[in-house]
């Protein structure tokens, strides 16, 4: 295998750490030096190379940290992977996307046979070897989704049409900025985001439920979300708040940079073949301040925009407690100067 996994943990003694290429392709989700709600839609997958929107599901150096993870989370909630009966035609959609998707994008990695209905998986790095029947859920030891979402980066919510409006009828959700999938399971799109502040009254949803319906087949979309937590943790749901709120409180002038972590969702949407459902991948990365900083744009631009932001936002994204020692502490890598257009740092 050409790529290198991360020993390390999002929980405990939290050793996760993001090298100096991960630092380099981190999904930078301001365009700007202000921040509003918008759809920011564009399409998926397609360059820059080497960035994390090249190839349908980017696989980086956390994956195999990644997946451990996840698989420690359901042990303790096993209803953190939910399908509602009538969606498993759609875990199966998902799983022929994933598993093709991955053999293509990574071949080094990742394998995948078909003869008909008789298929053969390898994934390499997780050392698994699975021959199975394409359709067939008892030639598996789980649903379909839960067997592909075990094995790849990210949440995953699968959206069924009805009514004219989406439906979150099952998910695989371990990674989460402060929702909980057993709560939204069963709620149509604009039940599972009324506690957002100010997009509703803005239109955002509207538009954006809209964009969503008019989805074909073979389109593909993404668009970056953002929030912030103390700490490398994935599992932020409110199941665990009493594990991970307290840590807000341990952010000091002397810590800021390390333990304060900007938290970016890369948002992807793929209408499936034989369902017609939706399939809502949300992949995480983490990054904490020092990192960002280390890009001179970067630094300049997110302290412009926590500085400047919205108070509701602020207490909406995780971090109003600590705004000021956060936006303190990026201060001192704002020098004035104008910052380029785009996401991406300057070379």
């Amino acid at each position: 295998m050409t790529m290198q996994f991360n020993d390390e943990t999002f929980r405990g003694d939290y050793t996760y750490h993001n090298s100096p290429e991960a630092i380099r392709r981190f999904p930078f989700p301001f365009d700007q030096d202000s921040y509003m709600y918008s759809v920011n839609i564009e399409q998926h997958p397609g360059g820059p190379k080497g960035t994390p929107f090249e190839k349908m599901f980017d696989v980086d150096e956390h994956y195999v940290a990644e997946m451990k993870d996840r698989e420690i989370t359901l042990a303790e909630d096993p209803l953190r992977c939910q399908s509602l009966p009538h969606m498993e035609l759609a875990g199966w959609d998902l799983l022929e996307l994933i598993m093709v998707s991955k053999a293509k994008d990574y071949p080094d990695l990742f394998t995948l046979h078909r003869d008909g209905n008789d298929w053969h998986w390898i994934n390499k790095p997780l050392g698994i070897e699975k021959k199975f029947t394409f359709l067939d859920a008892t030639t598996l030891p789980c649903g379909p989704m839960e067997y592909i979402t075990r094995q790849t980066q990210g949440d995953f919510a699968l959206l069924h049409e009805r009514d004219n409006n989406l439906w979150m009828d099952a998910g695989m959700v371990t990674s989460q900025a402060d929702w909980s999938l057993d709560f939204d399971v069963g709620m149509n799109f604009f039940e599972w985001h009324a506690p957002v502040p100010k997009a509703r009254k803005m239109g955002v949803f509207d538009k954006a439920l809209k964009f969503l319906l008019a989805v074909g087949q073979g389109q593909h979309y993404r668009r970056l979300n953002w929030t912030m937590t103390v700490n490398p943790r994935l599992d932020t749901s409110p199941e665990n708040y009493h594990k991970w709120g307290p840590e807000k409180r341990t952010i000091t002038p002397e810590n800021v940079g390390q333990k304060q972590f900007l938290r970016v969702e890369l948002q992807t949407f793929f209408r499936l073949p034989r369902s017609n459902a939706l399939a809502f991948p949300i992949r995480c990365y983490l990054m904490n301040l020092e990192d960002i900083a280390s890009k001179p744009k970067w630094g300049r631009r997110l302290h412009r925009v926590l500085r400047d932001i919205d108070p509701a936002l602020a207490e909406y994204k995780g971090f109003a407690v600590n705004q000021k020692i956060i936006v303190d502490y990026l201060a001192q890598f704002d020098d004035g100067a104008p910052t380029s257009p785009g996401i991406f740092p300057d070379a």
